[in-house]
């Protein structure tokens, strides 16, 4: 895979307007979508956040990201800090793809946030340091993520819930970041 095609993924990116949600009340956030090519297709980078008591993401699979600091000048460069404390890759200003739409959590349990990703695309494998904010990290092809998409059930906050999700053995990427994975997928397969 050439630089050709990342050339080509910005494009789709930067043709379309994402959707901003503008909600004063809510904490910003941003996470970074990392992508690398391989022989036939694009990876994917994604953590499994650490057990942590209160933390209502925990053991959660994510997207490297977290909260704006005060001293984020906008939500790029929190993702960018993020992603360096996380799993130690540095994002370059020419790795940057372009952005995707705003998230919000749909559960009402969860705290009020509105996330942004960003999509990166870097030549090769970085190597990566994990925090002890990140159980595990791994790289999912975008092939994996379509075949592996389906339905499944969740217990959350004591509630069964019936989800999409992308479900690759003992690996389950829902919530958030399938909504985030599953319309950038959408929007690259389109000739």
């Amino acid at each position: 895979m050439t630089n050709l095609n990342f050339d080509n993924r910005r494009a789709k990116l930067r043709a379309r307007v994402p959707t901003r949600i503008h909600d004063p009340l809510a904490a910003e956030a941003a996470v970074a979508l990392i992508l690398i090519p391989t022989a036939a297709d694009l990876e994917a980078l994604f953590i499994r956040r650490a057990e942590v008591r209160g933390d209502p993401w925990s053991g959660h699979m994510a997207l490297p990201g977290g909260r704006r600091h005060a001293g984020d000048s906008d939500l790029l460069v929190t993702a960018t800090r993020e992603t360096e404390e996380e799993v130690g890759v540095v994002l370059e200003t020419e790795h940057f793809l372009g952005e995707l739409d705003d998230f919000t959590p749909r559960t009402p349990h969860l705290p009020r946030i509105v996330v942004r990703p960003h999509v990166f695309g870097l030549a090769q494998r970085p190597e990566l340091k994990p925090s002890d904010e990140v159980a595990s990290a791994l790289w999912l092809t975008l092939s994996q993520l379509r075949e592996a998409y389906g339905e499944t059930d969740f217990d959350v906050a004591g509630t069964k819930m019936r989800r999409q999700a992308f479900i690759i053995g003992e690996t389950v990427v829902w919530g958030l970041t399938e909504r985030i994975i599953k319309p950038f997928i959408d929007l690259i397969d389109k000739p």
